[in-house]
């Protein structure tokens, strides 16, 4: 395992500010999908013949499962899919291969189910690892009784030392852009999050933000800050493949 030091030193000077440069000038343009221009002989799939980049979006939650609910009523499993889809739309425009847990508002697991929740994690866990050469990236909502905390938080699987790599990474350019994320470290998931826990590929379960803070509520609600959410993951898978080719 990697300590917290050595691991920002794997992560080069050059696509960090890269990234968070590709980001700022994204935003300043407004250009859609052409925000992130990328050498595809870098970055695509066509740089190792034969092996194809893969992105398991996991919209968290889903059908009779709403996930976390807000005060005014709000559901995390509509933010959570809005989130995916865009980032979705992202990287098959970088030529990236993506493949969704869920595209719309449904469950994995069968509607008679008497276990629900477990039938659907298991659902999710079987189609991400019959993908190859996947990472996976869980998109989740937080909630906690106080309501002053706030900002993305990321958690990582134990079971491949690349998931703590795309964690940071993450984590780094959260911070370079949202500048929210209150000083939050990446942490190890460990068997709480059942995902992270069985999952042999790269995973990681991102928390874009708090429910419960009403200013951060303000900001999901918003398209322009989830397509913002959404830039920042891309950007980090992005750097991410360019280190892990």
């Amino acid at each position: 395992m990697y300590s917290y030091s050595l691991l920002k030193k794997s992560l080069s000077f050059f696509v960090k500010f890269s990234i968070c440069a590709c980001l700022l000038l994204g935003f300043a343009l407004g250009a859609g999908n052409i925000l992130f221009p990328y050498d595809r002989n870098v970055f695509g799939n066509g740089s190792q013949p034969g092996k194809i980049r893969t992105v398991v979006i996991d919209a968290g939650h889903g059908g009779r499962d709403g996930g976390a609910v807000a005060e005014d009523g709000t559901l995390e499993k509509h933010l959570n899919l809005a989130v995916a889809l865009q980032l979705k739309a992202l990287l098959e425009s970088a030529d990236i291969r993506v493949v969704m847990t869920r595209e719309t508002d449904i469950e994995l697991a069968s509607p008679d189910s008497p276990h629900k929740k477990a039938d659907d994690l298991k659902a999710r866990e079987k189609l991400a690892e019959s993908c190859e050469n996947a990472v996976f990236v869980s998109i989740h909502m937080n909630r906690f009784p106080v309501e002053k905390y706030k900002g993305l938080q990321v958690y990582y699987s134990e079971n491949h030392e690349n998931s703590l790599i795309l964690a940071q990474t993450i984590q780094n350019v959260s911070e370079e852009t949202l500048r929210n994320t209150q000083d939050r470290k990446v942490k190890p998931a460990g068997d709480s999050i059942y995902l992270m826990a069985h999952l042999e590929i790269p995973a990681v379960l991102v928390e874009c933000g708090f429910l419960s803070n009403p200013e951060e509520l303000s900001l999901l609600k918003n398209e322009a800050y989830r397509k913002k959410l959404a830039m920042c993951l891309y950007a980090s898978l992005m750097g991410y493949f360019a280190e892990n080719a």
